[in-house]
């Protein structure tokens, strides 16, 4: 539950970052966003050039239908709905599509653990984790990443 708050918080970020960027001239790039996120939990988590090499792939695929849903849900949340059976409606499509985030996580959390060790696994998750709340840190301070 923790995870899909961060998730939902992440997203409504990364709309007012750009917004805001917008305007001071400044674009958010998902490009760079990628590569400082990925960059950051393989440092943080210490893997080796080996383990890199079996991780990235897994972890591209993940983000990637991640960042599916992400759109999903942004869409989902541009208007609100005009009558309760809209509201319903959307308050079903929102918690499926946080279960499929879920199931996403899930699924690919499993697919880490075959080619890393737990403990390589758990300090990934938990690097993303800090990446996310530095991120939001940085954004409120006027940064576009985290430091390393």
């Amino acid at each position: 539950m923790k995870r899909i708050i961060t998730t939902v918080l992440l997203i409504l970020m990364m709309s007012i970052t750009i917004q805001a960027q917008d305007k001071q001239g400044a674009r958010f790039s998902p490009e760079k966003f990628e590569t400082d996120l990925q960059a950051f939990i393989i440092k943080e988590a210490g893997l080796t050039q080996q383990e890199v090499a079996a991780f990235t792939p897994l972890y591209k695929d993940m983000r990637k239908e991640q960042l599916k849903l992400f759109e999903r849900m942004r869409k989902l949340s541009i208007d609100k709905p005009q009558d309760d059976k809209g509201c319903k409606d959307f308050i079903r499509e929102r918690d499926a599509i946080e279960f499929e985030q879920k199931r996403v996580q899930q699924t690919y959390h499993k697919k880490f653990l075959q080619v890393l060790p737990a403990s390589k696994v758990y300090d990934l998750i938990k690097a993303e984790d800090r990446f996310y709340r530095r991120m939001m840190r940085g954004w409120g301070q006027g940064q576009r990443a985290p430091r390393h």
